[in-house]
C-alpha cells in the first residue's frame, strides 16, 4: 500500500534536508565509454527526460543514433544531493530523470521527443504503470527557449493523437532544467549491467507524428 505522501509533492518545508556534498559517482558510461559528466563536446546539447523508472528510460536513449552520453539522476525537487532511498520516500520532490547529451548534427531534439512520448504513458500523473510516486511523473526539463517551444509543440501534437484514441489528458510537466543530481553508480546504465533487470516502461501504443 502506497502512502499518500508518495503521491503528492512535498512543500520545501516538508522536504528532507539532504547534504552539501554530492554523491561520489563514476564518470564512465558503461555502454559507450564516454564521460557522463561535463564538460561535453562543444556544440552538443543536453536535455532531461522523466518517464518513469530511470533504468529502462536511460536504455531507450543510449540506443539512439547521435546520442553522445546518458546518465540517470534526480531533478525538479528540493533536497540537495539526495540518495535513491530519499527520493523513493516521496519527501525530496525530485523526479527520476535521464540526462541526454546529443549531437544536433546527427540527430534532432524532435526525434528524441518522439522516443520520449512513445516510450511511456504521459497521462498518468504521479505514476507510471505499477510504479507509483512523485519520482515517476512525466517531465521534460529544458535548457533553452527553443527546447521549451519544441517540447510544448510536441505535447500539443501528441495530445491530438491521444484524443483520437480516447486516451486521457497529458500530465507531463515542461519546466526549465534545475540542478541535476547524479544517481548512485549502480543505477547508471543499470540494464546494461543487469540485462534481466526490471523495466516497467510501457507506452500508449499511439505513434507520435512529427508533421505538426
Amino acid at each position: 500500500m502506497f502512502s499518500l505522501t508518495k503521491m503528492q509533492m512535498p512543500t520545501p518545508d516538508q522536504a528532507l534536508a539532504g547534504r552539501p556534498e554530492p554523491l561520489q559517482v563514476a564518470n564512465n558510461h558503461a555502454v559507450n565509454g564516454t564521460c557522463i559528466k561535463p564538460p561535453f563536446p562543444a556544440g552538443y546539447e543536453q536535455i532531461l527526460f522523466g518517464l518513469g523508472c530511470f533504468w529502462g528510460a536511460e536504455r531507450k536513449f543510449w540506443q539512439q543514433p547521435g546520442v553522445y552520453t546518458t546518465a540517470v539522476g534526480y531533478t525538479a525537487g528540493y533536497t540537495p544531493n539526495p540518495t535513491y532511498e530519499e527520493v523513493c520516500s516521496g519527501l525530496t520532490g525530485h523526479n527520476e530523470v535521464v540526462l541526454v547529451v546529443f549531437n544536433p548534427a546527427v540527430t534532432s531534439l524532435d526525434k528524441l521527443l518522439a522516443v520520449f512520448w512513445e516510450s511511456h504513458n504521459p497521462t498518468q500523473g504521479m505514476r507510471q504503470g505499477n510504479d507509483r510516486g512523485t519520482q515517476y511523473r512525466s517531465g521534460i526539463y529544458y535548457f533553452n527557449d527553443s527546447q521549451k517551444e519544441l517540447a510544448e509543440q510536441t505535447r500539443v501534437a501528441y495530445q491530438a493523437a491521444l484524443n483520437q484514441k480516447n486516451i486521457g489528458a497529458i500530465t507531463t510537466e515542461i519546466l526549465p532544467a534545475t540542478e541535476f543530481y547524479y544517481a548512485e553508480t549502480y543505477h547508471q546504465q543499470y540494464l546494461h549491467k543487469n540485462p534481466g533487470g526490471y523495466c516497467g516502461l510501457g507506452g500508449t501504443g499511439v505513434c507520435y507524428a512529427d508533421d505538426f
